[in-house]
């Protein structure tokens, strides 16, 4: 009886979370997120158009460096420990080690969560679920192969001290060839004749390249005279335009479209050629070129 009473009682004390558990779960999860950062960048900018506006993004998560070990906690509350409760309330008989149910539980979370982001913000699945899901491996899997317990309070800090050793390593090592790879990118070598017809922004403006060197404008943006207020305006009417191959009087080695406008709205405005050459683009970066205003303008 009283040994039956004594493993009734363990199993309770073991769907609780304990500190050192929580803890190191807390630390992985900070330690892995510089990774998933490089990751979810990467993903999102390799060979994609920088728009001359240089790389190292990837560099900002050193901007929250303190918000880091916040997050972390906030993964392993959310996702990592509620997990392993699940995982231990499976059957008895259940087959299977105790991390690989801990795994599972977590995508399971992370499935969970994906869905309440397409309810309530309409993020596709697609999309959300391989990131949510994800960000669960590292730190199971981790843990499970550290020992069971930490000892005292330089365990504590062991684990986070090791954890942010390990991450910013392999940032660094990771990081450093993912910006070189993903700074390579080839803007589309497009004709005159690839040039015509009707291109478009996302604010309506609508520009008009026709045969013969003629443009028609609506709400297009062209640079302002250096005594004008703002660094641009939307202009109507008429020009005229040029194909230029790079040129390194305009500070860019890439081709653009020469835009020279009649009457009195705007200058001339160099509109670089980017995008691929499937979905070619034009782009112009009014203002400092570190935080200028960038207008795109495609085909509809």
């Amino acid at each position: 009886m009283g040994r039956g009473k004594t493993q009734e009682a363990s199993r309770r004390r073991r769907l609780s979370w304990p500190n050192d558990e929580w803890n190191r779960a807390a630390a992985l999860c900070t330690g892995q997120l510089p990774l998933v950062w490089l990751a979810w960048w990467f993903a999102m900018e390799a060979g994609r158009d920088d728009y001359d506006q240089g790389g190292g993004a990837f560099l900002g998560i050193f901007c929250v460096l303190l918000l880091l070990p916040l997050l972390g906690v906030a993964h392993a509350s959310v996702q990592i420990m509620p997990a392993l409760t699940l995982a231990r309330l499976r059957p008895r008989a259940a087959p299977g080690p105790e991390w690989l149910w801990h795994l599972a539980a977590s995508v399971l979370i992370g499935l969970g969560w994906s869905a309440l982001g397409r309810l309530s913000w309409g993020w596709p699945v697609t999309d959300t679920l391989p990131w949510f899901a994800g960000v669960g491996v590292l730190p199971v899997l981790v843990s499970a192969r550290l020992p069971g317990r930490s000892q005292g309070s330089q365990g504590s800090w062991g684990v986070w001290l090791r954890s942010a050793g390990v991450s910013c390593a392999l940032f660094i090592v990771c990081g450093v060839p993912a910006a070189s790879l993903a700074g390579h990118y080839e803007p589309p070598q497009l004709s005159a004749g690839q040039l015509l017809g009707n291109w478009r922004g996302a604010d309506g403006g609508v520009l008009k390249l026709a045969a013969g060197g003629r443009a028609e404008l609506s709400r297009v943006p062209a640079h302002n005279d250096v005594d004008e207020d703002g660094d641009f305006s939307l202009c109507d009417g008429t020009g005229t335009w040029t194909l230029e191959r790079g040129s390194d009087l305009r500070d860019t080695d890439r081709d653009g479209v020469l835009l020279r406008l009649d009457g009195e709205c705007g200058q001339e405005t160099f509109w670089t050629i980017g995008g691929t050459a499937q979905d070619p683009e034009l782009f112009v970066l009014f203002g400092d070129p570190d935080a200028g205003e960038l207008r795109i303008m495609a085909r509809p």
